[in-house]
């Protein structure tokens, strides 16, 4: 309970004391973003608590000579390769794979391991660090903007819907036209 109503920055802090207590780890992997908050920001704050290297929207990954990372990132404009020194912390983006489901044996293993519960004392955090109290920010208002009624659908063949898209931003004064 003493976590719950973290955000982004409390989140991460307390991840990273988690991570340093399982030391050495050599790469985290995290998920591009979360479904509740949509931020994309655990990941970074991770690696900035953790004093290490990151890099985002990591799409395939690669280790080489042991120590170094090559990543294969998604851009705004198809993708880009980046190598980072290990240790290091990546988020990546669905393109990096296919979840395997485990066979029998593991899912037998999986269940005689024992899984340790820390507290925020046992990571060394005081209660105004962690959850809601060492929260820098609080979501106020989660809504849906209401439907635009100004929207307009352009249909036809595509130079047709081109042409009209021209017109539009014209109209519109859209500068560069």
């Amino acid at each position: 309970r003493a976590f719950a109503g973290a955000d982004t920055w409390a989140t991460s802090l307390t991840l990273a004391r988690a991570i340093v207590k399982l030391e050495p780890v050599d790469l985290v992997i995290c998920g591009k973003q979360a479904i509740d908050g949509d931020t994309a920001q655990v990941g970074p704050g991770l690696a900035a608590h953790l004093d290490q290297p990151y890099t985002t929207y990591g799409r395939k990954l690669e280790l080489m000579n042991g120590d170094q990372l090559r990543v294969e990132r998604l851009t705004d404009f198809g993708y880009e390769v980046v190598q980072m020194a290990l240790p290091a912390v990546v988020t990546v983006v669905r393109e990096i794979g296919d979840p395997r489901m485990p066979g029998l044996k593991h899912k037998m293993r999986a269940k005689k391991l024992e899984i340790p519960t820390w507290g925020a004392a046992d990571l060394g955090l005081n209660p105004e660090e962690v959850g809601l109290q060492g929260s820098f920010t609080q979501v106020v208002k989660v809504f849906s903007p209401p439907p635009r009624s100004d929207r307009e659908m352009i249909t036809g063949e595509v130079e047709e819907q081109a042409e009209k898209l021209i017109q539009l931003l014209k109209e519109a004064k859209v500068s560069g036209l």
